[in-house]
């Protein structure tokens, strides 16, 4: 039939059979909890190309350095002095933690909003809300990974190198709390501001500079103003340097000195206050994940 001009073109329906689903419906928190892991996945290239490997792979096995280097001092001369210590740990590649974040966030935050896959993932029974803490819990998880293991490998190797192992252990037992809350804490804070920046853009080059950008110039500008400067004012200078306001929490939480002639060492502030630094900056920086996600166009 010919449609004729102000009159609708007629339409036909047709049954093809289609049925309800009627099997079981997981629901929203494992659709949150597939997400998590997925997201987990993709932060080691698992699933993904060769290519998509490689950075994560090389920073990890660059952060494990200190503890495999204690290992070979052990394995080589048995009975030696330690070479490295666990509150040096986060100082001797406080800069590896910033490129792995560099490298891992862009793909954990910004991979869907480059696919445009945000609209399928917010027509399901996720909401936004489960989405931005899916994505933050896998970069902290991930980053647990090159913060916590290496530490607990280098346990292991100094207790190598001690006469008796089984009493290394037992004498230094308490070393795991500060292992794990420095791990826990520094996690998190690197975490939540590097899925802060990824997630304001879909072009991968671009987050990854600005998570650079974000550890790297604070950290020199915290030294110029504290060192440099050095008056009681600047040197809260200190607190914009996340991987400074890291330092400073691990010397608190191994009840160590900071190294002399560091900006944590002349700013001088009660290592307490470095936690409450990174729990604050922790929870701005989720805030902004939520936000951007509560807001971003899907």
């Amino acid at each position: 039939m010919v449609s004729t001009p102000g009159r609708a073109a007629p339409s036909n329906i047709y049954d093809l059979g289609y049925r309800h689903y009627e099997g079981l419906r997981l629901g929203r928190r494992h659709a949150m909890f597939v997400l998590y892991l997925e997201s987990l996945r993709g932060a080691f290239g698992l699933g993904r190309g060769a290519a998509a490997k490689v950075a994560p792979a090389a920073l990890i096995f660059i952060a494990a350095i200190p503890a495999l280097i204690q290992l070979l001092v052990s394995a080589l001369f048995p009975g030696e002095a330690e070479v490295f210590a666990h509150h040096d740990y986060y100082r001797v590649i406080s800069f590896v933690l910033g490129l792995y974040c560099a490298a891992v966030a862009p793909d954990i935050a910004g991979r869907d909003q480059r696919n445009r896959s945000l609209t399928l993932y917010f027509s399901r029974a996720i909401e936004r809300t489960d989405y931005a803490i899916a994505k933050l819990a896998a970069m902290a998880s991930a980053m647990l990974l090159i913060t916590l293991g290496p530490q607990l490998l280098l346990l292991v190797a100094n207790g190598l190198v001690a006469e008796d192992f089984s009493t290394h252990l037992r004498d230094n037992w308490h070393l795991l709390f500060p292992i794990a809350g420095s791990a826990l804490v520094g996690s998190a804070l690197i975490a939540s501001m590097g899925i802060a920046i990824a997630s304001q853009t879909s072009r991968r080059a671009f987050a990854t500079v600005g998570i650079i950008v974000a550890f790297i110039v604070p950290t020199a500008v915290a030294r110029i103003l504290v060192v440099g400067i050095d008056t009681s004012a600047t040197h809260y200078g200190v607190f914009v340097s996340p991987l400074d306001v890291l330092g400073g929490l691990s010397s608190w939480m191994f009840r160590q000195p900071t190294p002399r002639g560091g900006a944590v060492a002349v700013a001088g502030f009660e290592g307490w206050t470095y936690l409450v630094v990174a729990i604050v900056v922790t929870a701005v920086a989720s805030l902004l994940v939520l936000r951007r996600y509560w807001s971003v166009r899907a």
